[in-house]
């Protein structure tokens, strides 16, 4: 199926102005200072929410537990 009119250059340029990516902002973690995602464990500390601290060892993600 082909499209009925060609959509020209300047059309095609403003239809896609609102493709850009964003930057994700993020968080200090306030157990260890390090940057995090937000809802996102810190690598570090492995800090989610208050009251919340993971450990995932395989992936890295909080303290080790020895």
């Amino acid at each position: 199926m082909n499209p009925v009119q060609r959509v020209s250059p300047g059309r095609k340029r403003r239809r896609r102005a609102h493709h850009a990516l964003v930057a994700t902002p993020s968080a200090m973690c306030p157990l260890s200072g390090m940057p995090k995602q937000h809802h996102r464990a810190c690598k570090q500390s492995g800090y989610v929410r208050p009251g919340l601290v993971i450990s995932v060892p395989k992936l890295g993600i909080g303290p080790s537990r020895d």
